[in-house]
């Protein structure tokens, strides 16, 4: 009896263990999708990202096929954005394009695609290391300047999109400025030809961006290093044509050796 009566205690304390360790609660159950589209604002607005984005995420399956859940999926992408879930952010925007091909919240869903994969906040260790766009990865500025482009071509009007063509060209920039640095590393290692090679790259592709002054440079410096004195000749016509008031040919590289320490 005494091992019966044991036996049944610790069958009852798992069923008591059981029924409390199962699944919560669900609070929005009760609550239709206008309520659930207010809450989730609140959450929004007093800062609370992810249960925001939860509720968002919840909306878009209990107001399916109406522009409600659509906005509530470019809602819960925001929110993984502010929240630097770029991840978690692309994945709702990749069911968003599937879903609702012909939504005219289309540019606004580029647009959003472009802000996830074009995030230039370098935080406190960027600043400190002089890092910007040009010196990260290159796959992400392209990703975000696809978005941008085809925001701008198939919906030249929107509100968002001259914002996209300013991010578009500072993303440029940050390319041939990518390029150049390459460049420059190449000619610190005297890699002339390399030097030459990654320089002539930057001008077919971003023929209009700044960086190409001190690539021009470079290239001059180059060909003098290799005893090119025609080329030499001839690509500092074109810099000083291009960029006449150009300090290099006079200054020389600029110092990169500035302290970790020195921010000013």
């Amino acid at each position: 009896m005494t091992r019966l009566s044991s036996f049944c205690l610790i069958a009852a304390l798992s069923t008591l263990v059981g029924c409390a360790s199962g699944p919560a609660k669900d609070e929005t159950a009760a609550w239709d999708a206008q309520r659930l589209y207010t809450e989730a604002q609140e959450e929004q607005a007093a800062g609370n990202l992810e249960k925001a984005s939860r509720y968002y995420e919840k909306l878009e399956g209990r107001a399916a096929g109406t522009p409600l859940a659509e906005q509530a999926m470019l809602d819960a992408a925001y929110m993984h954005h502010k929240a630097r879930e770029p991840g978690e952010a692309l994945a709702i925007l990749n069911r968003f394009e599937l879903r609702h091909p012909t939504s005219p919240a289309t540019d606004y869903a580029l647009y959003l695609r472009g802000l996830v994969t074009f995030n230039d906040n370098l935080g406190f260790f960027g600043l400190l290391n002089q890092q910007d766009l040009s010196e990260r990865d290159q796959k992400a500025a392209r990703d975000s300047f696809e978005a941008f482009r085809a925001l701008v071509v198939r919906f030249p009007q929107s509100r968002y999109a001259e914002d996209a063509r300013q991010r578009m060209q500072y993303i440029v920039n940050s390319l041939a400025r990518s390029e150049i640095n390459v460049a420059r590393h190449y000619y610190e290692r005297q890699g002339y030809v390399a030097t030459i090679n990654r320089v002539q790259q930057a001008i077919t592709n971003y023929p209009q961006a700044p960086a190409l002054e001190l690539g021009l440079y470079l290239m001059v410096r180059s060909y003098d290093a290799l005893n090119m004195t025609t080329l030499r000749d001839d690509t500092q016509r074109v810099l000083l044509q291009s960029y006449p008031n150009t300090r290099y040919l006079s200054q020389g590289l600029p110092d990169q050796s500035r302290p970790w320490w020195k921010l000013w």
